[in-house]
């Protein structure tokens, strides 16, 4: 027969951890090596019943528990641009809060962990250094399109291929590619042109305004069809 003793508390009592003053409900009771040890709130630590007093007999001075309510601006996949480094984009791969106490003074630091796009190098930054491009649901999409605008940029190169056993109708179908790439092409533009306009009617930085220019000549371009050469 099982003669272990009852435990002094039991699930759902208000105790006094006395080692720290503070409270807490006890979540479980568990029989561990000859005695019980408590849960207090969930947590995972356990404490044995001499560590523990019911609040309504505990006679010493209570510590208050402090709750910190943090909101987040930024959150992990964003594309951010950071003060000091002009236009070049950082992903938030991890952030922490710093909680800094004093006599007469109190205050909370949010700190961003960031890896650059181009070449991955790590960086800290403050919420206040740090601006919005793309949200983790869009920040690809928002890469693939800056990275497409980028390629248009690049002087195309001419291969040398072997003349088709039909001219005709490898003609017809080059035509009708042209036709077809010049249409997605101009599409392209015109959703960065947008993308970037959002972005200067946010922020107004000076940058995405230059962007917007040299997306229009590119567009002027591809109507007039000297933008999009072929081999």
């Amino acid at each position: 027969m099982d003669k272990r003793k009852k435990p002094k508390y039991k699930i759902g009592d208000i105790v006094v951890i006395t080692l720290y003053g503070t409270t807490g409900k006890v979540t479980d009771v568990k029989w561990l090596d000859g005695m019980y040890v408590y849960e207090i709130d969930n947590s995972e630590g356990l404490y044995f019943e001499n560590k523990l007093e019911l609040l309504s007999d505990y006679k010493g001075e209570l510590v208050e528990k402090e709750h910190i309510d943090i909101e987040y601006r930024f959150f992990f996949g964003d594309l951010v641009q950071v003060k000091g480094y002009g236009a070049e984009l950082f992903k938030v791969v991890g952030f922490r809060t710093e909680i800094w106490r004093y006599k007469e003074n109190a205050w909370e630091d949010v700190i961003y962990e960031l890896a650059r796009i181009k070449d991955g190098e790590w960086l800290e930054a403050g919420e206040e250094e740090l601006l919005l491009v793309a949200d983790a649901e869009t920040a690809d999409l928002f890469l693939q399109k800056l990275g497409l605008l980028f390629l248009a940029n690049k002087p195309q190169t001419h291969l040398n291929l072997p003349e088709p056993k039909n001219p005709i109708r490898n003609r017809e179908r080059e035509e009708l590619n042209r036709k077809m790439d010049k249409k997605e092409y101009i599409d392209f533009l015109l959703d960065v042109y947008n993308d970037y306009r959002l972005l200067y009617d946010l922020f107004h930085d000076e940058e995405y305004r230059q962007v917007m220019k040299v997306v229009l000549k590119k567009l002027s371009s591809a109507v007039n069809g000297d933008e999009i050469n072929h081999s």
